[in-house]
């Protein structure tokens, strides 16, 4: 495969999946607000800055916010049916020559487009986030919320509902994932014997993800960001901002680099929660940074 310019070669298609199941509440009684994060970043004009086809949105089942431990994924059921859904429609845009854009939403909406590529095919995972979200029943006395266990069900870690839907478990398998700008995670020593790759924190080489997502057994890999792989001073409306992150330029250049690699296949950003953000000008941040990279 050639490397492609990304704004020439690539019909960009942005299709809202604004799910906060995979959260926990911030406070009592308050439903995470990061379901807000694809209105404001239309609303500070990124569709339109792209050029991008808009493929709508894709609405998420109700958010409940009481659980326990032992009660299994918050909200699970409901995330397995949104998977489902979200997971048709990726494969709709790309059936259509689209490259999907997804707004999230939380980090459990990569289940949708990683069973979506599944169905397809054996795909890659470039993970960009400030944690390795690998809690699973393996390493925790109980699991949560999917949002912090979601590189852990995309491998094959989990229930059957969630990590076997069309019986095609791994979504991903442990050898074609990398993390990139993990930092201050108390499972990454597991991460070590489990075959998935890490760079941590600002210490990210293009080529150490190259050799993981640009293979001949995969048929391409999906860009996973998460706004909390940006330094809390850049970027602080998080449910979990950790210090140690990428500045702006930083990360437009490494999306830059990995959407010129062969085989990039869409891109989801998570986490961005509006209600941190009043004045909108963290909104407006990321949306220049998806603009850098994808209109680079």
């Amino acid at each position: 495969m050639s490397i492609i310019t990304p704004d020439v070669a690539r019909r960009l298609t942005v299709l809202d999946a604004p799910s906060n199941l995979g959260l926990r509440p911030p406070a009592p009684g308050v439903v995470p607000g990061c379901y807000k994060a694809p209105w404001a970043l239309r609303d500070a004009g990124l569709v339109a800055r792209l050029g991008a086809a808009d493929a709508g949105a894709l609405v998420p089942p109700r958010y409940v916010a009481t659980w326990q431990p032992g009660d299994g994924v918050r909200n699970g059921p409901a995330i397995a049916a949104y998977t489902r859904r979200l997971a048709d429609r990726v494969a709709a845009i790309r059936a259509d020559g689209g490259f999907p854009v997804l707004l999230g939403g939380d980090c459990s909406i990569l289940l949708g487009p990683a069973l979506a590529l599944r169905r397809a095919g054996r795909y890659g995972l470039a993970y960009l986030d400030a944690h390795s979200d690998f809690r699973h029943l393996g390493n925790s006395p109980h699991v949560g919320s999917a949002a912090g266990e979601d590189v852990a069900l995309v491998t094959g870690r989990g229930d059957d509902y969630l990590t076997d839907l069309d019986g095609l478990r791994p979504y991903v398998r442990d050898e074609d994932v990398i993390l990139l700008g993990v930092r201050d995670d108390e499972d990454l020593p597991e991460l070590d014997g489990s075959g998935i790759a890490y760079a941590p924190g600002s210490d990210i080489d293009l080529g150490q993800a190259e050799k993981v997502l640009v293979r001949d057994e995969l048929d391409g890999f999906w860009i996973h960001v998460d706004a909390d792989v940006l330094d809390p001073s850049v970027l602080p409306a998080v449910d979990s901002p950790t210090p140690g992150g990428l500045d702006a330029a930083q990360l437009t250049g490494l999306l830059r680099g990995l959407l010129a690699l062969p085989g990039a296949a869409g891109l989801e950003v998570t986490i961005l929660d509006p209600d941190l953000d009043e004045d909108g000008s963290q909104a407006a941040v990321l949306a220049d940074i998806l603009v850098g990279a994808l209109k680079a």
